[in-house]
């Protein structure tokens, strides 16, 4: 691959990475926002003993969960591409 490339695909994965980081810090305000209504929620299905408020405190949870796995997943890429950006960079290096 030659440098020119080599620049052109880091600055890609450093765009990529922008806009990932950008999407945990919103998945990270909503996780913290759901965790909170699935707790809520729970603590109103054990005060009140009714299926319609277990219901309630089951569909928050799996939001809750859904958001969190979906974070996860953000992490995940946002590493995968940092390993990339570090083996551009050494391919980098490795041309001058």
């Amino acid at each position: 691959m030659s440098r020119g490339a080599i620049e052109r695909r880091l600055a890609e994965v450093g765009d990529q990475l922008k806009h990932l980081r950008a999407e945990l810090a919103i998945a990270d305000e909503q996780c913290s926002a759901l965790e909170e209504e699935a707790e809520d929620t729970r603590l109103r299905a054990l005060l009140s003993e009714t299926p319609l408020a277990e219901q309630e405190h089951r569909a928050a949870r799996r939001h809750a969960d859904a958001m969190a796995r979906h974070r996860s997943q953000v992490v995940d890429s946002i590493a995968s591409l940092e390993a990339a950006a570090d083996d551009l960079l050494d391919r980098l290096a490795a041309t001058t």
